[in-house]
């Protein structure tokens, strides 16, 4: 499959997520039901990765791939505990666009830390994007 088939399905998997977990945390702790959330990532991902032969890897990895793959952990849980406690607090359709923000953010630290390239197309559809985003705050 091609990246954009991944991508596409990573934006329905989180547009599910985002209903899924609104329901999910009525009456329960936003940082418990992020733990419980995470330990079904885990198992999930382990166990497809052991399935898929890709454990073996495990002892090539660099410290710096390790460093920055634990850095990248951390912001992931950040962001879900962050998410989790929003969603408590106010409607999925509200918080989601919301959350999208970090689309601006990344596409700034792509350029400013990966030197990924910026066009006129890239950045007008940012843009949009984030008008749309904050037109969805009441």
């Amino acid at each position: 499959m091609a990246w954009w088939t991944y991508a596409l399905l990573s934006a329905g998997f989180a547009a599910l997520t985002a209903v899924l977990a609104k329901v999910g945390v009525e009456g329960v702790p936003s940082t418990l039901a992020t733990a419980l959330r995470t330990v079904v990532v885990l198992m999930f991902a382990w166990g497809i990765a052991l399935a898929r032969g890709e454990h073996h890897a495990l002892p090539s990895i660099s410290r710096k791939t390790l460093l920055f793959l634990v850095l990248s952990g951390v912001a992931t849980g950040l962001s879900w505990l962050a998410y989790f406690r929003a969603l408590q607090l106010a409607p999925a359709s509200r918080v989601a666009p919301i959350d999208k923000l970090s689309l601006p953010l990344t596409v700034l630290l792509a350029f400013l830390i990966l030197h990924e390239p910026l066009s006129w197309r890239l950045g007008m559809g940012v843009a949009l994007m984030v008008i749309g985003a904050l037109l969805t705050i009441k």
